[in-house]
């Protein structure tokens, strides 16, 4: 690994230990947990060949041992006397509901779905499907489902019912768990029954069951009995009533806990493997060590959806882990009821660590925009409790970071941070951060004072977590010094509550994340680079994503959609800034040799726009509504190979936001016709320029 410059502050010599000596590392972060057979060591490295003749380094975490992740984030807290501590804070200002779970409740509503879930077919090792919204239902199917040994794979509620379907094909589910709506914000309910059945109907698989929540807000009537429809109340209070229960199911170390869909840059998304025993002992640490949450009486509010990885880690397994109390939040950072919901939550429930994305707080600046609401609850003391305020899902630019590192100065705890901190799907937890308590994670005893995070430093993700090896390469792969932008690479093994592979396609995990630099490293997708103190700063995404609102779609996806119009016959798409959700998608689009205007202006009409737009939200959900479309012929610039330049478009449209024009792009050498980029420079100002016009008479 690279000469670290030991500065010997917890968080480094965490990370010091964790590559160095990962064995005696990890082993003393497993003892700390339930094992139904404790691991006899805890990492094997081998190699994998895949059938296509390619071998690879493969690495498993505590290969022998067996664990139940529901045993360990329920049961053994009731067996230590912790049964009364509140497990789960439901907080819905949609419905004007709040609701609280002790840890003995949840065992027993857990035991009972489990119970239920074996009655209706789900066996260890099976797929359960879970679409809900935000409401207590979802985690305990989440536990239920893990407690039987099964394989649980959320998706975001509310996706269109073709990327449901996609969903259910490539998980072959034995069930969906689901509700009749979900609430969006101040629109009201939203029925999931079109979603769910048209899924299910598109998809070539059927799974034999639909377990539906019953929500008063919206019903899903006469549930259909033909095609396996179950009303989830009904059932749950007949096995109740019979006695019906089911113990922890242990399952190997390296058995799947869940699978977490990603957008794949082609087509059908990837299917992320978490396995169970690596992501019980890496959470338990990071929740500890990085968030600061250490054990019953801690309270944890993450502002993320169960849909995304964020969610599933720190809404539900991690703060559970330790026996500390979880935020569950339906609703959003504005408009429910206004900006100052987060604050009113911290102060209501004496929140110690908030965890959410950037655009949240965009939002909440841009509806606050003179802090009145926070000012309010602060002055009181009412954000007294809150330690850390850590974002993710997006690059939190220094500006955001700055202005309320400035408020928690004002009114939070002594100290208090705000935290930017780097993971993926893939990663399972962050990969860079500060640490709030970092020397929880390391074995030596360290003197008195020690224990302060480091600095922060805005614009930069902070400092690698035990186990992740983060380097910066060139295209070539090889390392580049400090302070030079490169591509982002992790060495492996990958620290446990990483993946190890891609749900049934080793194949496509080796192309997608180890090919492309010959097996070496492991490709996260991101550029960046790692200062002279080590702190490493991510720049952008590789360009195929693009993070709208911490949500991350595939171009290539978007692209499918805008397609499906039959009028166009080429598009591509980029991300354009926002100053709200951080990227938009924006599309560049070539109507078909047979349209019948060949003199084309780059404003598309609204009818168009519209259209497009609409297939877009069917196909992937609104929030991945287009941001702006620029039409014309002749203007998608490709490299010789046919591949699409949408770094080129993306640095053109991001110039022209500025009010640039003329600014030099980098095209590179493998570019086909370099002319191409031309025309698209002349077509995205006449977009520009017009916009702004049309900006400027709506003032007058």
């Amino acid at each position: 690994m690279p000469p670290h410059h030991h500065r010997n502050h917890p968080q480094e010599a965490a990370l010091e230990h964790s590559l160095r000596d990962p064995e005696s590392f990890w082993s003393a972060h497993a003892a700390r947990l339930h094992w139904h057979r404790p691991p006899s060591r805890a990492l094997s490295r081998q190699t994998k060949s895949l059938p296509s003749g390619v071998q690879h380094e493969h690495w498993s975490w505590f290969p022998d041992g067996e664990i139940s992740t529901t045993y360990n984030c329920v049961d053994r807290h009731v067996h230590n006397g912790h049964g009364d501590q509140v497990a789960i804070i439901w907080e819905s200002p949609v419905t004007r509901t709040t609701q609280k779970f002790t840890y003995t409740q949840l065992l027993e509503e857990v035991e009972v779905l489990a119970g239920v879930l074996r009655e209706e077919g789900v066996r260890k090792g099976d797929v359960v499907i879970i679409y809900m919204p935000m409401i207590p239902a979802a985690l305990i199917a989440a536990l239920a489902i893990a407690r039987l040994g099964a394989i649980h794979a959320a998706v975001f509620g509310g996706f269109a019912a073709q990327s449901l379907a996609q969903r259910i094909e490539a998980g072959r589910p034995r069930a969906i768990m689901t509700a009749s709506c979900g609430i969006e914000g101040g629109k009201g309910p939203m029925s999931y029954r079109p979603l769910v059945e048209g899924a299910v109907e598109m998809s070539s698989f059927k799974p034999s069951k639909v377990i539906v929540w019953q929500r008063d807000q919206l019903r899903w009537n006469n549930p259909d009995k033909l095609g396996g429809q179950r009303n989830w109340q009904r059932l749950v209070k007949s096995a109740r009533m019979r006695g019906v229960r089911a113990d922890p199911v242990p399952v190997k170390s390296t058995d799947a806990l869940y699978i977490i869909y990603t957008s794949g840059t082609t087509g059908l998304p990837k299917g992320v493997l978490r396995e169970a025993g690596g992501h019980a002992v890496g959470l338990e640490l990071s929740i500890q060590s990085v968030f600061g949450i250490k054990g019953p009486g801690d309270v944890m509010f993450c502002a993320s959806d169960i849909g995304w990885v964020v969610g599933h880690s720190y809404i539900l397994y991690a703060p559970l882990l330790v026996g500390a109390t979880t935020v569950l939040f339906e609703g959003k950072p504005v408009g429910t009821p206004d900006a100052g919901t987060f604050w009113r939550i911290i102060e209501t429930h004496k929140v110690n660590t908030m965890f959410t994305a950037p655009t949240a707080m965009r939002a909440i600046r841009k509806d606050d925009p003179n802090n009145r609401l926070i000012d309010e609850i602060g002055r009181r003391g009412g954000l007294k409790s809150l330690q850390a305020l850590f974002l993710a899902g997006e690059r939190s630019e220094p500006s955001i970071v700055s202005a309320y590192q400035e408020l928690l100065g004002k009114y939070a705890a002594q100290d208090a941070l705000v935290i930017d901190n780097w993971w993926s799907s893939e990663s399972g937890s962050p990969i860079t951060s500060l640490a709030l308590n970092g020397s929880l994670a390391v074995s030596e005893k360290l003197p008195p004072g020690a224990d302060h995070p480091l600095a922060i430093r805005p614009g930069s993700a902070g400092m690698p977590c035990p186990g992740f090896d983060v380097r910066i390469v060139d295209d070539e792969g090889k390392e580049v010094p400090h302070g030079t932008m490169g591509n982002i690479v992790l060495a492996s093994p990958l620290a446990p509550t990483a993946f190890t592979s891609l749900f049934n396609d080793d194949e496509r995990f080796y192309r997608g994340y180890f090919k492309r630099f010959d097996g070496r490293w492991i490709d996260t997708g991101d550029a960046g680079m790692v200062d002279e103190d080590e702190y490493v700063h991510i720049m952008s995404r590789s360009d195929d994503i693009i993070n709208v609102a911490a949500h991350r779609f595939s171009t290539g996806a978007i692209e499918q959609a805008v397609l499906s119009h039959p009028g166009l016959s080429e598009a591509s798409v980029v991300g354009i800034p926002d100053s709200l959700k951080g990227h938009l998608p924006f599309a560049f689009v070539q109507p078909r040799a047979d349209s019948t205007s060949q003199e084309l202006r780059a404003t598309p009409t609204a009818e168009l726009f519209n259209e497009v737009n609409a297939l877009v939200r069917e196909q992937i959900g609104a929030i991945a509504s287009l941001g702006g479309m620029i039409q014309g012929r002749g203007m998608i610039p490709k490299t010789r190979s046919g591949k699409t330049l949408r770094r080129v478009l993306r640095e053109l449209v991001e110039q022209a936001a500025q009010g640039e024009y003329d600014a030099p792009v980098n095209v590179p050498p493998t570019v086909e016709d370099a002319e191409v980029v031309e025309v698209a420079r002349a077509r995205v100002r006449e977009y520009f320029e017009a916009k702004k016009k049309a900006g400027d008479k709506a003032k007058l």
